[in-house]
């Protein structure tokens, strides 16, 4: 495919994304339809899909409207590229109106601030009020790519020698200080996946924020910990590795269907994970040591990963975290032993969600003491995330409603 035929491909793409379908469904079913189009070029497309989603509308104001083509068009135009790509000829797009073109020299600074800084207006209260001084920073960084981390998994290996087998496989790597077994891809990140260092289990994907979540929650060799809303099994992973193999891991999650991976991932990671069933538990009695919460959230801390996702929110899905956290958070509780560790997390960006929620549940709770919590942004180097650790009082266990 040419670039202009990638553009193309894109503006088409972006028109059933815009009206609601799930980004993952429509590129995959135009992988599937489109035997002509390589690796490069679905992954070209791909990436011109999710830029135009990360600047949504300040490219749909400079491009004319909320639709593929007027994205597709300011993208074109502030690379450069608009007259090279847009030519009309064969698969390129038809070059712009009279009309687009005086449109796309608008000056974005004139703009109001949610189209300037790509986010929905209804937040914007929140978000200045939960990033003070680093709103504009942040925002800015939500609006482009997010960079690839790895995680050093040390049950197979550790930093130095990950870099020299990577690097084999053309894969350059520096380290990153926010979480200490962190390397961020500074060239060649498609090429993670199908390397040899990611085979074997030597490194996993994850951002260098949910890393220290996990690297700080508390766990250590010999405990019994709970990841209580486990996913994909990202974090239960590093907890592993925290660990070092000894202890008993246990991972839940409300969907079980998120977890389908775990255990393909927990082999090649050499790493020993029980999946409890709904069963098991429901019969779960108080006797981690540490319990991770990474709760249901708005995922605004994920934005840039995850574009699609700050324009389906609405205020009543927002407004629907909270108590679902605290029910979270109160029934993973009984889960602690005595003297236990509780770690909250999301990788929200909103003080309703995160020190709000951890306000909350230390006045629901005043035995507990309140060991201190942290914001990540992307001021910080990665995702966007909030963590709260709690200890559960000494003594018996309070009985579970």
């Amino acid at each position: 495919m040419t670039p202009g035929a990638r553009l193309s491909a894109a503006m088409e793409l972006l028109d059933p994304i815009l009206a609601g379908e799930p980004a993952e469904r429509v590129l995959t079913r135009w992988a599937r339809g489109s035997r002509f189009a390589g690796s490069k070029d679905r992954a070209a497309v791909r990436d011109l899909v999710f830029d135009g989603l990360r600047r949504r509308r300040s490219l749909g104001w400079l491009g004319g409207g909320d639709t593929g083509r007027a994205i597709g068009l300011a993208l074109a135009a502030a690379e450069g590229s608009l007259d090279r790509l847009c030519t009309g000829d064969g698969y390129d797009p038809d070059p712009p109106t009279p009309a687009e073109r005086a449109r796309l020299i608008g000056d974005l600074a004139r703009a109001p601030e949610g189209v300037r800084l790509d986010f929905p207006d209804f937040l914007g209260p929140a978000l200045h009020a939960a990033l003070g001084a680093d709103f504009g920073e942040v925002l800015e960084a939500m609006r482009h790519r997010a960079p690839v981390d790895l995680r050093v998994n040390t049950l197979r290996t550790n930093a130095d020698a990950a870099t020299v087998v990577l690097a084999r496989d053309g894969i350059r790597v520096a380290s990153q200080p926010l979480a200490g077994h962190a390397l961020r891809v500074l060239e060649n990140p498609r090429a993670v996946a199908a390397s040899r260092a990611y085979s074997q289990g030597m490194v996993e994907l994850q951002d260098v924020s949910s890393q220290y979540v996990a690297e700080t929650a508390g766990a250590e060799p010999g405990m019994t910990v709970l990841d209580y809303c486990a996913g994909g099994g990202g974090k239960t992973l590093a907890l592993a590795a925290a660990m070092k193999g000894r202890g008993r891991l246990m991972a839940w999650d409300a969907n079980p269907r998120r977890m389908a991976d775990l255990p393909d991932r927990a082999r090649r990671a050499g790493a020993e994970v029980l999946i409890l069933s709904e069963r098991d538990h429901a019969a779960l009695g108080p006797v981690c040591d540490l319990v991770l919460v990474d709760a249901p959230c708005s995922g605004t801390g994920a934005w840039r990963r995850k574009p699609e996702g700050k324009w389906r929110l609405t205020p009543e899905e927002v407004a629907s975290y909270p108590p679902l956290q605290d029910a979270i958070l109160d029934e993973a509780a009984t889960r602690a032993r005595p003297g236990g560790l509780l770690t909250y997390a999301t990788c929200s960006l909103l003080r309703a969600e995160n020190e709000e929620r951890a306000e909350a549940f230390a006045a629901r709770h005043p035995g507990w003491l309140v060991l201190g919590d942290r914001r990540l942004s992307p001021v910080d180097g990665g995702d966007g995330f909030y963590m709260a650790r709690f200890r559960a009082p000494e003594g018996t266990p309070a009985p579970r409603s």
